[in-house]
């Protein structure tokens, strides 16, 4: 009997999909090329409930739906809206969107720490992920890690350092599992110099890869775990403390895109 192989073993992802996103999801007219998200439902409703903002389309799952917003920005109509946790979900909500007309797309969310010394309140720049999820491996070939498109690392930095934020680049690992990590892979992934662990960045970064759309993510830091025991610091919060300043910079990358 011929092994079983699965998508870790494959040299190649295969092609076609027997169907595509923009099989379930039609364009919509006027659809802003620039779109920003997060997986904050909090900072999402502050800048929600603007009076210039308005709801131009919903993504439908069987868990609800998810109002897609416009906001003006400067010079731009810029959409943005809940993605949900975890990386398929993340990943079905970006292949939808593009469906729906986005060019250029930013993403920004919480993430746990895993080198508290070099992170110390600062944004993280993920110049690569460590892919243990399975996402990603639909969309680009087996490897450890993914690494981020180096004009959109430049870009993220010129932002912050126009807005004067602090920043760390460094390497993130993608896990699916927030309940199973582990003492020692987190040990192992502080030694491969994992600043952060989070749930959708590599998925995110082959996913954009793959359908050619300019992609920025940035990171902050939400609960600790660069020690023996678990800090949870602000991670019930959800960003809203620094809301304004988190959105700002993610609508400047999309201008910036």
């Amino acid at each position: 009997m011929k092994p079983i192989q699965t998508i870790f073993q494959k040299t190649e992802i295969s092609e076609p999909a027997l169907f595509s996103p923009t099989d379930t999801t039609k364009p919509v007219d006027n659809f802003p090329e620039i779109c920003v998200s997060t997986f904050s439902e909090n900072i999402i409703q502050k800048f929600a409930s603007l009076p210039d903002t308005r709801k131009i389309a919903e993504l439908y799952t069987a868990n609800g739906s998810i109002p897609v917003y416009q906001i003006h920005y400067k010079s731009a109509d810029i959409a943005f809206y809940l993605s949900r946790v975890g990386a398929p979900a993340c990943v079905a909500g970006f292949e939808e969107i593009v469906a729906m007309g986005a060019k250029k797309f930013v993403l920004f969310g919480s993430c746990g720490v895993l080198d508290d010394n070099a992170v110390k309140n600062r944004i993280i720049i993920p110049i690569s992920a460590i892919r243990d999820e399975g996402t990603s491996y639909h969309y680009a070939a087996p490897s450890p890690e993914i690494q981020a498109d180096p004009r959109s690392v430049k870009l993220l930095e010129n932002v912050l350092n126009a807005w004067g934020c602090s920043y760390v680049k460094g390497k993130t690992w993608t896990s699916d599992a927030i309940y199973r990590e582990t003492l020692s892979a987190i040990q192992e992934r502080r030694q491969e110099g994992c600043l952060a662990v989070e749930m959708e960045c590599a998925s995110m970064l082959a996913a954009a890869q793959y359908r050619h759309i300019p992609f920025i993510q940035f990171l902050y830091g939400a609960d600790n775990l660069s020690s023996d025991t678990w800090e949870i610091r602000d991670l019930n919060l959800y960003g809203l403390t620094h809301a304004e300043t988190y959105m700002a910079l993610a609508l400047e990358c999309g201008l910036a895109l």
